[in-house]
């Protein structure tokens, strides 16, 4: 069992850069590939950015790609989004999710259906 507590959410300016946070509890964390999705009103939810298991493997959508970084601190179970150059249209509501892992480790997730631990999501939202 994960739970996964989102932060760092908020009202930033286009162009600007925020910082998002997940803390993961339980013993699972270190063998999760983890996500952060967003969805946005009215448009169905999508992967930004997946890191493998063992942080080696990262993949990006195109729209995020060369703005947002993904990263994972193992030793205090959080995953990270730094995100910037901020544009209006990634205002959307962000979460993290975890898919245990089994063997391997190196495999990164987009489909959302895979996942099996999702956070309560923040709020990002980007002004023009």
């Amino acid at each position: 069992q994960v739970q996964l507590v989102e932060s760092g959410g908020g009202l930033v300016q286009a162009g600007g850069s925020l910082r998002l946070s997940c803390a993961a509890s339980g013993r699972t964390f270190r063998t999760s590939a983890m996500g952060w999705f967003r969805q946005a009103p009215g448009k169905e939810r999508e992967c930004a950015a997946a890191i493998s298991m063992t942080g080696g493997t990262t993949d990006y959508a195109d729209s995020v790609k060369g703005r947002f970084t993904i990263s994972r601190n193992d030793a205090n179970n959080t995953v990270y989004l730094q995100m910037n150059s901020l544009k209006p249209d990634d205002t959307a509501v962000y979460y993290c999710a975890a898919k245990s892992e089994y063997y391997g480790g190196t495999n990164v997730y987009t489909e959302p259906r895979v996942y099996d631990y999702w956070g309560q999501g923040t709020q990002v939202t980007v002004s023009s």
